[in-house]
């Protein structure tokens, strides 16, 4: 365990870690509602849009797998300025290709350094903060999906309509820059984990994270929890706006008033989390995230309140359940083993995220009208799969 930093420090190390949160977030947001602009820009259809998606999460997926035989091996400031700094360059990257093939290798050269973002965010939260603030500290930095949602994505929009796709991707690659540098300042030096006595090889903690049951529930839960969301997330804006109805000025609409309360009510379930418990806590906020996920699937014909009182509440609650799931997680393996098993779960996060967006693609249509069909089976789907990882959260172990 990291030596306990006093009350100021802490905070300034949670907000770097939401704002290099928030930009790896923003830039995989930015793609699903950037997806009518993008489909036109380059003349693709919409299953090739999919694999654009996809693509960052499978490039995310594959660099957890590597990443989890080196992450425990380094000192945790340094290993992530090198990553965030190779992630700022492959969005700058992403901001300038000329066409679909470069603008894929953009986004999976992205996934390759951002996907770690996450799991290095969330391990230096392990470390650092104690089990019983975990849940608040979680939320904190779960803060930046909803900052993300109020203004990233809304002024993203905003931005690219007034200007082109391009300039959203140039703004996330500045902030990154800027992030980075300040970061140099914030964060303390963590590598504690690197003088335990019982320091393992890379094979030794490869062995030991893999041959233990209780990862494994851990992996399938972030897995099952993370495909049943993504099954329906990346095709909400084409939805909206080609069965739904709504204009391209009423989309961000959508992520404003869905962001705008998950601001609120991420550190209220972060303070549950730690109040009511991991587990009580997820179960509840799997449940009632069903609701909103079936009935987003199903909302076209319905005046645009009550579109956005459906999506804030999917907002809510599909983002909700992972603070718990978070918390919950880092709190499941040894501390000189932390780092290699979220890493891993984090790449099982990310196939979770490409097959979700996959097979939800595979599951939807489209008529002679152009409308979307099949789209409601997507929250068929999610309710098995929330089902399942309710089931599995309770049968995980703690060991913090």
């Amino acid at each position: 365990m990291h030596p306990e930093l006093s009350s100021k420090r802490e905070w300034a190390l949670l907000l770097v870690l939401a704002g290099i949160q928030f930009s790896h977030v923003l830039d995989f947001m930015i793609m699903m509602p950037l997806g009518p602009q993008l489909i036109e820009a380059f003349q693709i259809s919409d299953s090739q849009f999919g694999l654009l998606v996809s693509a960052y999460t499978f490039a995310a997926g594959l660099s957890g797998l590597l990443a989890s035989t080196y992450v425990d091996r380094f000192e945790r400031k340094a290993l992530l300025s090198v990553l965030y700094g190779l992630f700022a360059l492959a969005t700058f990257s992403c901001a300038f290709a000329p066409g679909f093939g470069v603008l894929m290798v953009a986004r999976v050269a992205a996934g390759l350094f951002g996907g770690v973002l996450s799991a290095m965010t969330q391990t230096i939260v392990g470390d650092v903060i104690p089990f019983a603030r975990r849940g608040k500290a979680m939320g904190v930095v779960m803060t930046a999906f909803s900052v993300s949602s109020v203004m990233g994505v809304p002024v993203s929009l905003w931005v690219a309509a007034h200007t082109s796709w391009h300039a959203p991707f140039v703004g996330v690659g500045v902030l990154s820059v800027a992030l980075l540098l300040v970061a140099q300042y914030a964060l303390p030096r963590m590598g504690q984990h690197l003088v335990q006595d019982d320091r393992l090889t890379t094979t030794e903690l490869m062995t030991q994270v893999l041959g233990d049951t209780n990862h494994w529930r851990g992996f399938a839960l972030s897995f099952f929890m993370i495909f049943a969301g993504f099954s329906i997330i990346p095709y909400i804006t084409l939805y909206m706006q080609t069965n739904a109805g709504l204009s391209t000025d009423q989309i961000p609409l959508v992520y404003l008033c869905g962001g705008a309360a998950t601001l609120f009510t991420a550190n209220i379930l972060g303070k549950l989390t730690d109040r009511w418990g991991k587990v009580p806590t997820f179960t509840a906020v799997t449940l009632l995230s069903i609701v909103p996920m079936t009935l987003v699937t199903n909302v076209a014909g319905a005046p645009l309140p009550v579109i956005l009182l459906v999506t804030t509440g999917f907002f809510i609650f599909v983002s909700g359940r992972r603070i718990p799931a978070m918390a919950l997680l880092a709190s499941v393996t040894k501390p000189n083993l932390r780092g290699t098993f979220i890493t891993l779960n984090t790449s099982i996060q990310s196939a979770g995220m490409g097959l979700g967006a996959l097979v939800g693609g595979m599951l939807i249509s489209r008529n002679s009208e152009g409308l979307l069909t099949g789209y409601w089976m997507c929250s068929v789907m999610a309710l098995g799969t929330n089902l399942l990882t309710i089931w599995m959260a309770r049968r995980l172990k703690v060991r913090d």
